[in-house]
């Protein structure tokens, strides 16, 4: 009778599978590489070289995010491929808000059964979301962790440093009173809000995610699965042209819980609701969980991705110049005077 020894593969890790899934991965980083990038992904740690930027005195900005419950309704439609842009963007996001140009990214990816298909179609997603970003994906980590993890499902973490010069960094500190709000359109939910999105959509109401909304104008699983907006290149260029003052992402928290995390005390930010439009994937929301207009104020995004403080006359032009880039930009309040903390008062 043999008496040989365990292996790591019978305690649920595959080495070789790993191996795989590293060559997969190294194809689409070497497609991100931007000057600065020295090395290539299989190494200990990444290596960037901020010297081909010309960077005089430069401050580095970084940032880490996940993608959250968003990932199951990827799991459920098993669908992996666009997850990615959503983990770069929630980092990147938070970033570039302090004008800094994204330099590099890392991700993270935990599994229960490493898939080196599966891993390679997520790390797709984190490759196109880094060529939206202007930034190199230089490492990672795929970790195989038996146990932890159901079968079939996975995390997906990711890390973002970016780079400013000292004298050019956007802290808030120069808003008024009398400075104008401009916001600028999301992509619909983007990845905030899920667990309320799926407790109502999936479990309240019982929706199907291959059901057609006809005013979606597609499946309701799309839908919740269409990425979060990168808007690294149009805001730095508002912040080239124009005295951009402060730039707040609307993520979690929503925009009375982001916005005045760039603005100094002394105070408020009077958004006027009305002065965009709402998707109608929030409506939706809305209705089927009769959710609050408060609630979904303070969950969601409620369609602005961005909000932007500039003097009120540069705001109407910087609106038409991100419109000649492509986004949706619209007027949608003022910056007034108050005492205290600052806040935001929805109108």
């Amino acid at each position: 009778m043999g008496n040989e020894g365990m292996t790591y593969r019978e305690a649920g890790v595959d080495i070789e599978a790993g191996d795989e899934a590293v060559c997969r991965i190294a194809r689409l980083a070497a497609a991100t590489a931007r000057p600065g990038v020295l090395g290539g992904i299989g190494g200990f740690g990444g290596l960037f070289d901020l010297a081909p930027g010309g960077w005089r005195d430069p401050v580095l900005v970084a940032g880490t995010d996940g993608v959250g419950t968003k990932l199951k309704i990827a799991f459920m439609m098993d669908k992996h491929d666009t997850v990615g842009i959503d983990a770069v963007a929630y980092c990147v996001n938070d970033v570039i808000v302090q004008g800094a140009e994204p330099l590099f990214f890392l991700d993270y990816i935990g599994v229960g059964k490493l898939d080196p298909v599966r891993v390679e179609a997520i790390v797709t997603g984190v490759a196109e979301g880094c060529r939206r970003a202007g930034c190199a994906l230089i490492g990672g980590e795929t970790a195989e962790l038996p146990g932890l993890y159901t079968v079939g499902e996975y995390d997906l973490v990711g890390f973002c440093v970016g780079a400013v010069e000292r004298a050019a960094i956007i802290d808030g500190q120069r808003v008024r009173p009398g400075d104008a709000l401009l916001g600028i359109g999301s992509t619909g939910l983007q990845s905030s809000g899920f667990s309320l999105v799926r407790k109502v959509l999936l479990e309240k109401a019982a929706l199907t995610l291959n059901r057609h909304f006809p005013e979606l104008g597609r499946t309701l699983g799309e839908e919740l699965l269409e990425p979060t907006g990168i808007y690294a290149r149009p805001l730095l260029a508002v912040a080239r042209e124009f005295d951009l003052r402060a730039a707040a992402n609307i993520s979690g928290g929503g925009i009375p819980g982001n916005l005045p995390r760039v603005l100094p005390d002394g105070v408020r930010a009077v958004v006027r609701r009305g002065t965009w439009p709402v998707h109608p994937i929030f409506d939706l929301v809305r209705r089927a969980g009769q959710v609050a207009e408060a609630e979904m104020y303070q969950t969601f995004n409620m369609g602005l991705a961005m909000v932007l403080v500039l003097p009120a006359d540069q705001a109407g032009r910087a609106r038409g110049f991100l419109e000649q880039l492509g986004e949706r930009a619209y007027l949608v309040g003022e910056i007034v005077a108050a005492g205290g903390p600052p806040e935001v008062v929805l109108t």
